[in-house]
């Protein structure tokens, strides 16, 4: 659950709290495919990515988002969030259960973020922090910003 935070009490440059998700594995996609009704192979079928030259099957560019807004939440109340919005810069491979320990590094996304811009708009504080999501080794999955209206103290 995500803790009070004033407005007064946040300042450009602060960071927002970095999450690290579990290692994402083809259950995780299968899951998000029934819930988001998005059964694009390319997050299912190895034939089919095969003959693309892919190695294997990736993440749904929403999941890797989710997991972004997760961790916004966890730190900003999400009754506060205005705007939220990413750019997708990369793909993401699951951790595959025949070689877990290689592909962990590539499947486990951390999300980190930075306050960029205080301002008052509509009678509310507001802060615009942006983000990204990374894996273990540096690859940026996605970058974006949200804002958030504050209360005060």
């Amino acid at each position: 659950m995500a803790e009070k935070i004033y407005f007064e009490d946040i300042n450009i440059g602060d960071t927002m709290p970095a999450f690290t998700s579990a290692p994402i594995t083809r259950t995780h996609l299968v899951r998000y495919a029934g819930a988001s009704g998005d059964f694009n192979p390319l997050h299912h079928d190895e034939t089919f990515v095969a003959m693309f030259g892919m190695p294997r099957v990736i993440a749904h560019g929403m999941f890797i988002m989710g997991i972004a807004s997760n961790a916004i939440t966890l730190w900003i109340d999400n009754k506060c969030l205005k705007n939220f919005k990413v750019r997708f810069s990369g793909m993401t491979e699951p951790a595959d259960l025949t070689d877990f320990e290689n592909t962990k590094a590539r499947a486990t996304i951390t999300i980190t973020g930075k306050v960029v811009k205080k301002f008052a708009e509509g009678g509310e504080n507001r802060i615009q922090c942006d983000i990204q999501a990374i894996d273990a080794l540096g690859s940026v999955k996605l970058t974006g910003s949200f804002i958030a209206a504050l209360p005060s103290r």
